[in-house]
């Protein structure tokens, strides 16, 4: 009799006595019977004194309404949902918002949690005394996707885009050069020889080594198609010599706070799959750009949504109270799914399929039963939450490789800068990228204050140094004085005249993990974590977040609403509707 009890009424928690006559068909009911008989499953049941266990069940076995715990405010403890995105940075959020709004009909229970007290995960806006900078990305490419998300949640009139016309500098033999953003520049390119840039033009259409039958690295790419000037005899000559042309080819991606990686062991495949592909589909970078634009003018394109700027030219873009305006944006759209200082304790497996997930709130525990579970956290922290599901996957999520980046937003006034970087009588550009052979330790300089409106006060220049990364680890243990100390030394032997004040240090934000690196092997292993889910079983649990989508803000956004798409293919498919 005990057995049979449980298992018809499996959601055992006692709670009130109510008469059998106000038993409603379709609510869920509690009720209290006296202590039962020892064989009972204890697991089951929760004691309420030592003569009654209470318990909670639906009476209706078609009801529709999940059984909930109550706390002592009368809130729901525990919650029934079709998809819980764990972690609200800018993948969880879009994520959300793209299942909320275009998958509303297959996924109408949606929650995003969070254990911060904020959303935006790396995104990180700060602003005081007149000054408003960045301690995590800077600035997004202005993609129709990234516009598309900005125009609906109300920010259109709120974006600010930089000046493409504006220089991006390199830092070679002691001095800033200027790096080619047409083909008329490429005469007057310094950074090479005219062997070398002849080297370069007959590899970009076809006339170099073919690839080889292995991942290559991005070091390996740049110098099979654009050469390396070198005879091959002194293995440093090479490296500086790859680093004239690597610099330039990545400035963009460096510039908008990619990788801060080694391009010696960067897989070229993932992490600017773009570039490798027009040499796999066109038999050259050439042909590939010249193929892609071939099929680009044969492919119809839809209708533009109107409602969208048009941005001119290369630029990056942001918004006029930083980029932490848009991750609040959406979460003020998401409203109430939205779920902050919400810490997943565990996950498990429900034997009715789907997820339950314990999570330690300020409210005290809460259990949340899902349907499918989407994890944008850090690979990582991902690893340790679902190591008790897989060892195999977690194993796989464990070998990602996070290095340190530090973040220091500086200000000099405008008398510091050196008379020769003034152009028309201003600081313009985009910035400057430093390659480490070239004897500085900052990785390369934003010119905050010249790229976006408003971001100083007048006279003064706002500058965000990257500084750590894969070639330089060490940097977690200097102190802020050490480190500031480093990017004021380095700014001096190129933009800041050597007798002006010590600068006025604004924020030092040091991330221990900060950019997955997309390595060589990096898309196996992510196979492999996938791989791992559908072999243990766990069907609906998706991962997400930038080390698979991508680093950059955009591919983040975009890689979203793929992840999205795949959520609604699995629900629509769900057996336990």
């Amino acid at each position: 009799m005990a057995t049979a009890l449980t298992d018809l009424l499996p959601s055992l928690t006692f709670r009130h006595s109510f008469p059998a006559k106000n038993l409603h068909q379709n609510s869920p009911t509690f009720l209290v019977f006296p202590k039962l008989s020892s064989n009972l499953h204890s697991s089951r049941l929760t004691k309420h004194n030592k003569h009654e266990f209470r318990f909670k069940c639906s009476i209706a076995k078609d009801s529709t309404i999940s059984p909930s715990a109550v706390n002592k405010d009368g809130e729901s403890n525990s919650y029934s949902v079709d998809c819980v995105i764990v972690g609200a940075g800018i993948s969880g959020l879009c994520i959300a918002q793209a299942l909320s709004t275009k998958h509303g009909e297959i996924a109408s229970k949606v929650i995003v949690t969070e254990a911060q007290n904020r959303v935006g995960g790396n995104i990180s806006t700060r602003e005081r005394d007149g000054y408003l900078w960045e301690e995590g990305p800077n600035s997004f490419q202005p993609s129709d996707t990234m516009l598309s998300v900005a125009v609906d949640n109300g920010l259109k009139d709120e974006l600010v885009l930089a000046d493409p016309t504006a220089p991006r500098f390199v830092l070679w033999d002691g001095k800033l050069r200027p790096v080619p953003s047409k083909p008329a520049d490429l005469p007057v390119f310094d950074l090479m020889s005219i062997k070398g840039k002849l080297r370069a033009g007959l590899g970009a259409i076809g006339i170099r080594p073919p690839p080889p039958d292995r991942e290559e690295s991005v070091e390996e790419f740049v110098r099979r198609n654009l050469g390396d000037e070198t005879d091959g005899s002194k293995k440093e000559q090479r490296h500086l010599n790859l680093s004239r042309i690597y610099s330039p080819v990545c400035f963009k991606m460096v510039n908008t706070g990619v990788y801060a990686g080694d391009p010696a062991k960067l897989s070229m495949r993932a992490a600017f799959e773009k570039v490798w592909r027009l040499e796999q589909n066109g038999g050259s970078i050439i042909g590939g750009a010249f193929k892609a634009f071939q099929q680009k003018d044969k492919t119809p394109k839809p209708p533009r949504d109107p409602r969208l700027p048009k941005p001119k030219g290369q630029t990056v873009g942001s918004f006029k109270k930083g980029l932490a305006m848009l991750p609040a944006a959406i979460s003020k759209s998401l409203g109430n799914m939205v779920k902050l200082s919400w810490k997943l304790s565990s996950i498990q497996k429900s034997s009715g399929g789907g997820y339950n997930l314990t999570y330690e709130t300020p409210e005290g525990l809460i259990s949340v039963q899902a349907k499918s579970v989407i994890m944008t956290v850090p690979s990582h922290v991902a690893s340790d939450l679902l190591h008790p599901l897989s060892s195999a996957v977690a194993d796989s999520l464990s070998k990602f490789y996070y290095p340190p980046v530090a973040a220091v937003s500086i200000s000099y006034p405008f008398e510091a800068i050196k008379k020769e970087r003034l152009i028309d009588g201003e600081l313009k550009g985009f910035g400057q990228l430093h390659p480490r052979t070239q004897g500085v330790e900052t990785l390369g300089t934003i010119y905050s204050s010249s790229l976006f409106p408003n971001r100083a006060p007048p006279g003064r220049v706002l500058l965000l140094n990257f500084i750590g990364g894969a070639t330089n680890t060490g940097i977690v243990n200097k102190t802020e004085g050490e480190i500031v100390e480093a990017v004021d030394r380095d700014l001096r032997k190129m933009l800041i005249t050597s007798n002006s004040k010590d600068p006025l240090v604004l924020g030092v934000r040091v991330w221990p993990q900060a950019i997955p690196q997309f390595l060589v092997g990096h898309l196996d292993t992510l196979a492999d974590a996938k791989r791992g889910l559908q072999d243990g079983g766990l069907h609906g649990l998706f991962l997400g977040g930038n080390y698979v989508s991508g680093v950059a803000l955009g591919r983040c956004v975009e890689g979203a609403f793929e992840n999205a798409a795949e959520v609604a293919k699995f629900l629509s498919e769900y057996s336990f509707k």
